[in-house]
């Protein structure tokens, strides 16, 4: 179902209107407190220029960390105030120390527009992730109008993400939300094909929802990381070391069964006794038939990474969610980067590639390569759920848009 965004809001709803924006500037802090990456705030940037540009003051709510409910300075959002004052020079950018106050409503009310307001993390606030009713209505005077732009927090149900809109309208997407729900419904309603899924990390209880729903949908899915180890394990492989599930084993035999060859498992690992660092020296790859029972699988190895460079050089949509390895620790990220080089050589010879947020998005960013290919999304959690088929609250409680 299509939603209203702010492109569709017309002149006299927006002009002189507070606009009470949601944003994810849930971004890392080091131990001085310091911002050590602002993907999350620049993300955010079109949607809150694109309101001060047609006459709106924007008032910021956003969450950092979990707080638990009550303040703690080291999740406040005051760095992230900093940060955006850093990257809107010219415009007029103001902190509050509160959000449900009336300190925090009368801040809201004296701002001009093309000023912009952040008011403190809303996690702080005891019934922000019950969805209080109350607290719902009391965010609601915080605006004349709601925009949703925090996909990463989408599938939440909280009071700043859903319960607000409940009280408050026009209630629409702001310019990245909206981005997300196109690139990710694109792909699962009307993807070009060849359509290829590439799923990685750790655990296949992690994915078994989303495998399940994009089976009927791609042409191929590849898979990496430990979670082929448990697809091993169903096939009567050596695992070693690696990581199994061994309560989803079976899980593993039904949906290749279900699958019809479409799942795709890596041919070779890369193999060593353990993550430390004196292992490294230990590390080489073997056939996925010969892995050692002292040893674990920490990433695919050259020959799979060469079978799925060659797949998704001829695909036409591809989505990729997971890590292949242990891709923080060298040499065990050689698959994650590889498929990280496919995506973007795929972007090149005209796919539409869309990396699905968490581990994936940082490892194509750590790669150089997050602007070569479609879409990174910024939501790893949402974007899982949304490929699950699961309905997003902070986007069902958005208007519908008008059709016709």
């Amino acid at each position: 179902m299509i939603r209203r965004t702010i492109r569709d809001l017309h002149d006299d709803e927006v002009r002189g209107k507070r606009a009470l924006v949601r944003v994810d500037f849930n971004v890392p802090l080091d131990d001085d407190l310091e911002i050590t990456d602002d993907t999350r705030i620049r993300a955010a940037l079109p949607t809150i220029e694109y309101l001060l540009e047609r006459g709106a003051s924007v008032v910021l709510l956003s969450h950092l960390g979990r707080p638990k409910g009550k303040p703690e300075l080291r999740y406040s959002l005051q760095p992230v105030s900093r940060r955006l004052a850093e990257l809107l020079p010219s415009r007029s950018v103001q902190f509050v120390e509160s959000t449900d106050s009336d300190e925090a409503v009368q801040a809201t009310h004296r701002l001009k527009p093309g000023q912009l307001l952040v008011l403190e993390n809303t996690r702080f606030l005891g019934g922000e992730e019950t969805n209080d009713e109350r607290l719902s209505r009391s965010l609601a005077e915080l605006g004349d109008l709601f925009v949703n732009d925090a996909f990463g927090a989408a599938h939440r149900a909280h009071a700043s993400t859903a319960g607000v809109a409940e009280y408050l309208h026009p209630a629409v997407a702001g310019l990245l939300m909206e981005r997300e729900l196109q690139y990710l419904a694109g792909a699962l309603d009307a993807p070009t094909r060849p359509f290829i899924a590439v799923l990685g990390g750790s655990k296949i209880s992690g994915k078994i929802d989303v495998m399940e729903a994009l089976l009927p949908k791609v042409d191929q899915l590849l898979v990496g990381g430990a979670m082929a180890c448990t697809f091993f394990r169903a096939m009567g492989l050596e695992t070693g070391r690696s990581l199994v599930e061994e309560d989803r084993v079976k899980m593993a035999a039904d949906l290749m069964e279900k699958a019809g060859g479409k799942i795709i498992l890596p041919v070779d690992a890369m193999v060593a006794p353990s993550m430390d660092a004196a292992a490294v020296t230990q590390a080489h790859v073997v056939v996925r038939e010969a892995i050692p029972a002292d040893q674990a699988m920490l990433d695919i190895g050259p020959a799979s990474m060469a079978q799925y460079a060659a797949l998704l050089a001829d695909a036409r949509t591809v989505l990729w969610n997971g890590p292949m390895g242990v891709f923080e620790q060298p040499p065990y990220d050689a698959g994650t980067l590889g498929v990280a080089r496919a995506m973007a050589e795929a972007t090149r010879r005209g796919a539409v590639t869309i990396v699905g947020g968490g581990d994936s998005a940082a490892a194509i960013t750590q790669a150089g390569l997050a602007d070569r290919v479609s879409h990174v999304s910024t939501g790893g959690g949402a974007s899982l759920e949304f490929l699950e088929g699961k309905p997003l609250p902070g986007v069902e409680a958005l208007d519908m848009a008008e059709v016709g």
